[in-house]
């Protein structure tokens, strides 16, 4: 069970990153809203959302610390998708040569690397949601004029 006293901070969203870089996103990175996402975070909604996933989290306590030492959860980004009207996210994850790498001395086996893994990806999609809990720009968008009537 995760320590909700022991949760760890917001990541700084990373406002350099071209999120059309990323290998597991496919979007038109226009006005991704990181300045707005990162107050949302500050705000609570990481806090929030955390706190829901750190309750049901199949972690133990090992593999939390093992994610917590290697930063993986500031690694998170979380970006505007005007296309899909959502937010968007990066999960971060250990790689597949995390063996030879040697990332850590703790992280010993495929099971771990895969909880982990599996846990970041849940906590990614609640973040995003809740996250998109805080979104009030979304209906800014307005249709072009020439579109064609159904």
């Amino acid at each position: 069970m995760i320590d909700p006293d022991d949760l760890p901070d917001p990541p700084m969203l990373a406002r350099e990153q071209d999120v059309s870089e990323y290998d597991d996103v496919e979007v038109n990175p226009t006005d991704t809203h990181r300045d707005d996402l990162d107050d949302f975070l500050a705000e609570g909604a990481w806090a929030d959302a955390i706190e829901e996933w750190a309750a049901d989290a199949d972690l133990d306590e090992a593999e939390y610390e093992i994610a917590r030492d290697l930063g993986l959860f500031q690694e998170f980004d979380f970006f505007w998708d005007s296309f899909a009207q959502r937010v968007g996210y990066h999960t971060p994850g250990i790689p597949e040569d995390w063996k030879e790498r040697g990332l850590h001395p703790d992280l010993d086996s495929w099971s771990q690397v895969s909880a982990i893994n599996a846990e970041l990806a849940t906590l990614g999609r609640i973040i995003a949601d809740e996250l998109h809990e805080y979104v009030d720009w979304e209906d800014d968008y307005d249709a072009p004029d020439d579109l064609p009537d159904f």
